[in-house]
């Protein structure tokens, strides 16, 4: 008994030392900044141009996404999963890889692939843009499905941006923004191919909340095809869930197709307004795209819809299109998108 008690209060005191002498791991605070996120987006569509109707399931999108930030240096590394090719045949790429020094709000830079500073609607999230597909002269003009051949990039390239947001107002507000990147002009995950950058700037005013009035320049080059040179025009009101935007972009430069001159031009307009305050929202839009900036290759769509939030991370998208196409024989058509969107 003596033995089994002596042994008992050896055990006890090993392993109060134990806990004593233990070893603390200090986690880095840069690990501890890291957040993971993502998205997913499921459509449906159909349309019925004459002798092509089509409807199909179509995994959009799916997104995953890890933030963070080291010092005064905020990061990003975003990879996306897409059947950008068509069913059957899914790409999974690297879409954003980038660190900004972002201790000053009236500059900071940034380095990596990331977003085009083109356009108000070119870094608007998928999501949040609310619509079946960014308008189609942002996808022709802004590096998505772009003229020139370019592959699908999303909107982004290779590149350094600096930018920053100036004159505050007594309330704080900052009144005007500046962005400046120069880019390989080739898209993502592309070496440059002819050795001359792009170069894309845009500025814009904030007169009042919710309100941005802006323009933006882009001039470069890609091995395929050329010189380009674009311009855009922007405007948008966007608080309290009430979103209008405008813009008309217009590029010179010979695209892949060089059966189509060296002209393009389009744009869009579209207002979305809550019905039911987070819960249900009506959307209209108007776009047109012109790929050889003449009336014989305009289309046009004419767009109304609803969107749904089942939660702030869950929502379903409804559209409907008039499709006026003057590149087919028989111009008009319907077309019709449902999306099942969520985040986490």
């Amino acid at each position: 008994m003596r033995r089994l008690l002596a042994l008992s209060l050896m055990a006890f005191a090993l392993i109060v030392n134990a806990q004593e002498n233990k070893t603390t791991v200090e986690v880095p605070q840069w690990v501890k900044n890291i957040k993971f996120s993502g998205y997913g987006m499921i459509q449906y569509q159909a349309q019925d141009p004459e002798d092509n109707h089509t409807n199909s399931i179509n995994l959009r999108l799916a997104r995953f996404i890890l933030d963070g930030k080291i010092g005064d240096f905020d990061w990003r590394a975003q990879i996306q999963g897409t059947n950008v090719k068509g069913p059957g045949e899914p790409t999974v790429q690297l879409v954003d890889l980038y660190t900004e020094w972002a201790k000053y709000k009236e500059f900071k830079i940034k380095a990596g692939q990331f977003k085009r500073a083109f356009t108000f609607e070119n870094p608007t999230h998928p999501i949040t843009q609310g619509w079946y597909s960014y308008a189609n002269v942002i996808n022709a003009l802004s590096g998505f499905g772009d003229r020139t051949g370019e592959k699908s990039s999303g909107g982004r390239d290779i590149g350094l941006q600096v930018q920053g947001d100036l004159f505050p107002n007594a309330a704080g507000r900052r009144l005007l923004h500046y962005q400046v990147g120069v880019y390989n002009g080739e898209g993502i995950n592309s070496k440059d191919a002819d050795n001359r950058k792009d170069v894309i700037g845009g500025l814009w005013v904030m007169p009042i909340a919710g309100v941005r009035i802006g323009a933006f320049g882009w001039t470069g080059s890609r091995a395929a095809v050329g010189e380009k040179n674009r311009y855009a025009i922007s405007a948008e009101y966007d608080k309290n869930e009430y979103t209008f935007r405008a813009e008309y972009l217009h590029s010179q430069g010979m695209g892949a197709d060089t059966s189509l001159g060296d002209k393009a031009d389009g744009w869009y307009a579209f207002g979305i307004v809550p019905v039911i305050k987070s819960k249900l929202h009506a959307k209209a839009r108007y776009q047109t795209y012109r790929k050889a900036k003449e009336w014989g290759s305009a289309k046009t769509m004419y767009e109304a819809g609803l969107n749904y939030f089942f939660t702030p991370k869950l929502q379903l998208n409804a559209e409907y299109a008039r499709v006026n196409d003057r590149s087919l024989a028989n111009h008009d058509y319907n077309f019709v998108d449902v999306e099942l969107d969520f985040r986490f």
